[in-house]
């Protein structure tokens, strides 16, 4: 039998389509936006990988809405550690010390949960399940049936070989007023299978701006008339609202329209609102490093608010030293809505420059 160990912060994510960047500290307050629970399904999607061994498996969990329910709803027979009804981050450490001699451990949230499982000073292998608003730390999979992917390709031995695996976060009250400051809280021992897990998040050069300038001033050209435009945060999407001479928010979604800021930090329920009186495109540039489109920090560009904007509104913009870290790799969304996996996915016209329009492969696998 192996021992598998799994955690889910139930809370994670729920930040993200309010425009909260995260839910650290504010989870009242999302709560009271309207946002809804997202962790369970996503660890869900990871754990009916597991369901051709569940008979050769001894799974622990905390109890309730942080693991258990899930658990017995797909048909495995837990192992419980009761926790309180109204959890924290103490029930995550507590629960993560509990099942330190698991084979393997999987935890569903964001940075702030891997902090959780790093303060609780586990040897055994992990895998995060991406759940919440800033993944930035290579403990995760790509995605949630990644993750379950390679912790089943791993039970079974597939994979023999574990790498260690930083865990980095960033104070969520500067992030939320547009600075991001990043620490190193330590390292996590994650199967080392490279195509699984996601890279961790890189920022962008000082040298690149002159080549943003350049993307900024290809897109302004682009924008036609009386049209909304999205634009995503990112650092190349910031140096096109400078080059409008608008306010932006680095790390929220602001909507113009005729060159003029419309409304700054939108969540999901405004874009929504906003789509519903005219024509809306989306501009985006990926992540460093990890090449996320959608998925990570920009959540309130959820499912719904993409179908209405289609493929044919989507602008990419991305500097030619961010594709050519991404090592061939696809650009990735994770809107934990298949069907809108399926329609962004394909190749895709990216902008890198004046008249420059590169083909890169977007993925939602």
């Amino acid at each position: 039998m192996k021992t598998v160990g799994l955690i889910v912060n139930p809370i994670a994510g729920m930040g993200g389509s309010v425009g909260l960047k995260g839910t650290d500290g504010v989870a009242e307050e999302a709560i009271r936006r309207g946002a809804k629970p997202r962790a369970a399904e996503r660890a869900a999607r990871a754990l009916e990988r597991l369901l051709p061994m569940k008979d050769e498996l001894r799974l622990l969990c905390p109890s309730g809405e942080m693991g258990e329910w899930l658990a017995r709803e797909l048909g495995f027979d837990p192992e419980v550690y009761n926790c309180g009804e109204k959890t924290s981050a103490r029930d995550t450490v507590a629960a993560a010390k509990a099942m330190a001699g698991a084979d393997l451990l999987l935890f569903a949230g964001g940075d702030g949960t891997a902090r959780d499982i790093v303060s609780a000073g586990i040897c055994c292998a992990v895998i995060g399940i991406p759940a919440g608003v800033k993944i930035h730390s290579p403990v995760y999979a790509t995605r949630p049936e990644r993750a379950g992917e390679l912790a089943l390709r791993f039970l079974q031995g597939g994979c023999r070989h574990t790498r260690e695996a930083e865990v980095v976060d960033i104070d969520e009250a500067s992030y939320r007023d547009g600075c991001v400051r990043t620490s190193l809280y330590g390292y996590l021992k994650v199967p080392d299978e490279r195509d699984f897990m996601q890279n961790g998040k890189a920022p962008s050069p000082v040298s690149e701006r002159g080549e943003q300038e350049s993307i900024a001033a290809e897109m302004i050209g682009r924008m036609r008339e009386n049209l909304y435009y999205l634009i995503g945060p990112g650092s190349t999407t910031r140096t096109l609202m400078d080059r409008l001479g608008l306010e932006s928010t680095l790390l929220g979604v602001d909507l113009v329209c005729n060159q003029k800021l419309i409304q700054a930090d939108l969540s999901e329920k405004d874009i929504l609102r906003r789509q519903e009186e005219r024509e809306t495109h989306l501009v985006l540039t990926p992540t460093g490093g990890q090449g996320y489109l959608l998925g990570r920090g920009n959540q309130q560009l959820s499912a719904a608010v993409l179908k209405e904007i289609g493929r044919e509104g989507l602008y990419i913009l991305a500097t030619r030293e961010k594709l050519f870290h991404l090592g061939g790799r696809p650009l990735l969304v994770d809107t934990s809505d298949a069907e809108t996996d399926r329609m962004l996915s394909g190749y895709a016209r990216l902008i890198v420059g004046f008249l420059a329009e590169p083909m890169c492969r977007i993925s939602g696998e």
